[in-house]
């Protein structure tokens, strides 16, 4: 008898222990699971943005301030892709969505293409700051008459007797002395360090809301990103 319990009770103990052990088991499971979950909530909770974050009241806009599609163009005075943007895919913009008040075009600096892209950049922005309106002015006409990518053309003398000859309704004196003492050169770092937040990597690059765009030669795809953007 004596023996009988005893084999008895080491059944029952290897039991109660393959009990505990399925118990832990499925405790951990279920602790896995939740954390997974947990970690999924939180990664959609806290996934960065693939939109850029843009300042648009800090920047020369084309437009109007409350259109439902904001367009900036990240761009190079001194870039002949980006002349040829000014030319020919703009004037369309201006037409189909700009003038209708579809569409706000912004201007970025994003100096790539030799040292007095930079200097050309503290023009446009001392421009910007005196008047709004004309920097459109300087942005069209320094495109028309753009010069030689491999040649540096754009100094400030040059600048302040183009904005003189060019009649552009600001203080020629006064772009020429914020060009040398480097006035506005926070801003124009501050938006190449930003246009490289957003991985932009060639001139003109376009963001449309917030979302980079750079097949910027094929109107309509921009357009159908347009029409896209309005619709959301």
């Amino acid at each position: 008898m004596q023996k009988s319990a005893v084999k008895v009770t080491k059944k029952m103990q290897r039991q109660l222990e393959q009990k505990r052990k399925q118990r832990r088991t499925r405790m951990l499971m279920w602790s896995t699971g939740a954390a997974f979950v947990a970690l999924i909530v939180l990664a959609a909770i806290f996934k960065p943005s693939s939109k850029l974050d843009l300042q648009y009241d800090t920047l020369p806009l084309n437009g109007k301030a409350d259109a439902p599609v904001k367009i900036v163009e990240f761009g190079d005075f001194k870039c002949p892709s980006c002349k040829l943007f000014s030319e020919s895919i703009l004037p369309q913009l201006q037409k189909d969505f700009i003038d209708k008040g579809d569409v706000g075009f912004y201007f970025a600096n994003f100096t790539i293409i030799g040292p007095d892209s930079n200097t050309a950049a503290l023009a446009g922005q001392s421009i910007f700051h005196q008047n709004k309106d004309e920097f459109w002015n300087f942005y069209h006409k320094i495109y028309a008459n753009q010069g030689n990518e491999n040649v540096q053309w754009a100094t400030p003398d040059f600048l302040t007797d183009f904005v003189k000859q060019q009649g552009i309704k600001v203080d020629a004196d006064k772009v020429h002395q914020d060009i040398v003492n480097g006035t506005y050169q926070k801003e124009v770092t501050a938006q190449i360090n930003l246009g490289k937040k957003g991985n932009v990597n060639a001139t003109p690059t376009l963001f449309i809301n917030g979302e980079i765009f750079t097949d910027v030669f094929n109107y309509g795809h921009l357009k159908s990103a347009i029409e896209a953007a309005m619709a959301k």
